[in-house]
């Protein structure tokens, strides 16, 4: 019988393995840490009792080590998933489920980081933004914790910023996709939460058309590899990959396993800069450049517009606003407004569960 674990109760409790048995030899367990806020948990606990039946009759069929009851764990206001996916590891799991928005995924990431313990995702968020670049199923619940039991496993890295407030304090959080100051987090600070709930990520449309007024801000950054520059940009992004919601690829070089972070910066003069960057990350990042007369055609339209959204790439990016603070977000979530940022990235220091190659 399985059964919810808070983080405050003592680790002995939750585990049930038994301690004196070697780990090639003692059941393996599984750790769920699910968001209560994304509502009722019926179809999720049906689709792991499903997936634990699964994976124990396979390996009683191989003669394999098989699964005991699984760990739940709640988040909290307190608590996003980091500390109950540090309990989980305390009590000696293998496998760890984040069920949630793109919130609680970054939150037991970071507690997962440099464990070893793969992540898997159920994604109940607006964005699911990981699963995406992933190719984790969206929309089925049973699918993703099926894939979190049979996937293959992949070693990604995971992005570190550091950020810098106005007073001088500085805090560091992990990101697993993109991390940005400006337009893109504005956007994100003015999207209505009750018109997400009703729309999914199609209320993000809504915040960003109130965001297009946004003024541009000067900036002297330095990617790893390069001179320092200035610019004044509307926003300026550090990616660990490029798949966003709606059919967009910001980033279509970014790789989520080559130790490096993608940057983009966005410098749109007028509403017709917007629309070639809009033309641009839903046609020709995601459509044209795939194939080979695809490349020409951007070859041959390349304008000035150019230097409207432009990249880099590095290991790190540090980042500093000149005049005041700016808004600045991790992976879809809003974390005030800073003064400065510098976007790393740990390389292959996360391992996740993924769809099996073919």
């Amino acid at each position: 019988m399985s059964s919810v674990v808070r983080v405050s109760e003592s680790v002995a409790s939750a585990s049930g393995t038994a301690p004196d048995l070697p780990s090639d030899a003692r059941p393996r367990r599984v750790a769920i840490v699910y968001n209560p806020s994304k509502g009722s948990t019926k179809s999720l606990r049906a689709a792991m009792k499903a997936a634990l039946k699964a994976a124990r009759d396979a390996a009683a069929a191989s003669g394999g080590v098989g699964w005991s009851d699984p760990l739940w764990l709640e988040t909290t206001v307190d608590d996003a998933g980091q500390g109950a996916t540090r309990h989980a590891l305390d009590a000696g799991v293998d496998l760890v489920l984040a069920a949630g928005g793109d919130g609680t995924v970054r939150a037991v990431a970071a507690g997962l980081r440099g464990s070893g313990v793969p992540l898997g995702i159920v994604p109940l968020g607006t964005g699911n933004l990981l699963a995406r670049n992933l190719g984790v199923p969206i929309s089925d619940v049973r699918a993703s914790v099926r894939l979190a039991f049979a996937g293959d496993d992949m070693s990604i890295d995971i992005g570190i910023a550091e950020l810098t407030r106005e007073g001088g304090e500085a805090s560091a959080h992990a990101f697993l996709v993109m991390a940005g100051i400006g337009i893109d987090a504005a956007m994100i600070a003015n999207t209505n939460p009750q018109l997400k709930k009703r729309v999914g990520w199609l209320a993000y449309i809504d915040g960003g058309l109130r965001s297009l007024n946004s003024r541009k801000f000067q900036i002297h950054y330095q990617v790893r590899g390069h001179q320092r520059h200035s610019a004044h940009v509307t926003s300026i992004l550090a990616g660990n990959c490029g798949v966003l919601p709606g059919n967009m690829e910001l980033m279509p070089d970014a790789s989520l396993d080559d130790g490096e972070l993608d940057v983009a910066l966005l410098q749109p003069r007028t509403l017709f800069s917007w629309l070639w960057i809009w033309r641009k990350v839903t046609w020709e990042n995601r459509v044209l450049r795939r194939t080979a007369i695809g490349r020409k055609i951007i070859r041959f339209t390349t304008s000035d517009n150019a230097k409207t959204l432009s990249y880099l790439r590095g290991a790190s990016v540090n980042v500093e606003v000149v005049d005041g603070a700016e808004p600045v977000e991790l992976d879809g979530d809003s974390f005030g407004d800073v003064t400065g940022a510098h976007f790393w990235a740990d390389p292959l220091a996360l391992v996740v569960r993924v769809p099996r190659a073919g």
